[in-house]
């Protein structure tokens, strides 16, 4: 139950975030605070699912429709998964930054006619400044809370 709740738990507030900080949390220029969560797998095994979640419920406000809700989830969730398998090493950390980078440019290239490696330095520098900056102490946070 416990696992339940706290998936649940990171569903919303990864969620919550992308509609608080709106403006910064959609398009091919974002500081998507909330993907500092895609590291979570790394302590939490329930945050896979979690995250799966809370991409797929806050795409749905993010005005790329339906390639973005659909493939945007499906890129966070192989990312977490990824994350929860390498958990052991420095490698887990690179998998939110680079298939966002990579997947989420090829449907904003598509879609609207963003230059597609313009949008994967944009995605990937935001993306990895928001996963070493706030997911990295996080996770870094949560394993001492643990442990004790």
């Amino acid at each position: 139950m416990k696992d339940l709740v706290r998936g649940a738990l990171i569903a919303a507030i990864y969620t919550v975030l992308c509609i608080a900080l709106q403006p910064i949390s959609y398009g091919a220029i974002q500081l998507r605070v909330a993907e500092a969560l895609t590291v979570l797998p790394i302590v939490y095994k329930e945050a896979i699912p979690g995250i799966f979640i809370g991409v797929l419920l806050a795409n749905i406000f993010g005005g790329f429709g339906l390639a973005d809700i659909v493939f945007g989830s499906l890129t966070s969730l192989a990312a977490a998964y990824l994350t929860y398998r390498f958990r052991h090493s420095f490698a887990a950390y690179l998998f939110p930054v680079v298939l966002n980078a990579f997947i989420i440019s090829i449907y904003l290239h598509a879609l609207a006619n963003l230059p597609y490696w313009a949008t994967v330095l944009s995605i990937g520098a935001s993306e990895a400044v928001v996963v070493f900056a706030l997911g990295y102490p996080l996770v870094r946070f949560l394993r001492k809370y643990e442990e004790s």
